[in-house]
C-alpha cells in the first residue's frame, strides 16, 4: 500500500514536471512572434500615409509642369497648344494661352490667321480674340472679313461682344465699306449668327441689350430694302 501510494506520488510529480517544461517553450514563442499590435499600427498608417503623398506629388508634379511648359509655349506664339490644354470641363488654362497668343499676335494677318486655326479646329472662341479681331477689321473692313468678325462675335457666347460686332458691321454698312453686301444680306446674316448663342446667353440681361440693338437694325435693314 505504502508503495502504491509512493508511486503514484512520483509519477504526479513527474506528470507536473512535463507539463511545466512543455507549456514554457510555448509560451515564450508565441510572445516572441506577436509583437505589439499597437507601435506596429501606427508606424504602418505613418507609411501609408507617406506612400499615398509620394503618389500624389508624383502625379500632380508632371501634370503642373506640363502645363507650365504649355503656356509658356503660347506665350512664345505656337497656337498649337490650344489643342492640347481644350478641356471642355477646365477652360482657365486654355483661356489664358489663347490671351496669351491673342497678345503675342502684333497684327491684323496675324490675328486674322489665328481666329482662322480656332475655328478651323472647331476650338473655342473667347471674348479677347473676338474683340480683338472686331478691332482688326475696322481698318480695312470687306464682306469676308464682316461675316467673319460676326461669328466670331457669336461664337464668344457673349452677347455684349455679339452686340459690338453687330454694331460694327452696321458701321461699315452705313458708311459704303461693304460693297456688294446689301441690306437683305447683312440683315440676314445678323439675325442667322444670334442664334449661335447659347440659350441662356439669348434670355440674359445682356441679352435682352442684344435683342433691341437687332430689332433696330431690322427696321433700319429693311426701311433700306424699301427705299
Amino acid at each position: 500500500m505504502v508503495t502504491f501510494f509512493i508511486t503514484s506520488l512520483f509519477i504526479i510529480g513527474f506528470l507536473a514536471v512535463a507539463v511545466y517544461f512543455w507549456q514554457r517553450p510555448l509560451s515564450t514563442t508565441e510572445t516572441e512572434s506577436l509583437p505589439p499590435l499597437e507601435p506596429r499600427g501606427l508606424f504602418a498608417a505613418g507609411q501609408a500615409d507617406e506612400s499615398a503623398l509620394d503618389v500624389v506629388d508624383a502625379g500632380a508634379k508632371p501634370h503642373t509642369e506640363s502645363r507650365s511648359s504649355l503656356i509658356e509655349r503660347a506665350r512664345q506664339g505656337d497656337r498649337t497648344v490650344l489643342m492640347e490644354l481644350h478641356d471642355p470641363d477646365d477652360a482657365a488654362f486654355y483661356n489664358q494661352a489663347l490671351d496669351l497668343l491673342v497678345a503675342e499676335a502684333g497684327s491684323d494677318a496675324k490675328i486674322l490667321s489665328l481666329a482662322s486655326y480656332v475655328t478651323r479646329n472647331e476650338l473655342p472662341v473667347n471674348r479677347r480674340l473676338a474683340e480683338k479681331f472686331i478691332d482688326s477689321c475696322k481698318s480695312a473692313p470687306d464682306r469676308s472679313s464682316t461675316a467673319k468678325m460676326l461669328h466670331l462675335g457669336a461664337l464668344s457666347d457673349d452677347a455684349t461682344v455679339y452686340q459690338a460686332a453687330v454694331e460694327a458691321a452696321l458701321q461699315f454698312w452705313r458708311a459704303g465699306r461693304l460693297p456688294g453686301v446689301s441690306a437683305e444680306e447683312l440683315h440676314a446674316i445678323l439675325e442667322g449668327e444670334f442664334w449661335i448663342l447659347s440659350s441662356s446667353t439669348r434670355s440674359s440681361g445682356t441679352g435682352f441689350l442684344l435683342k433691341r440693338t437687332l430689332a433696330s437694325a431690322r427696321r433700319e435693314l429693311k426701311a433700306a430694302q424699301n427705299d
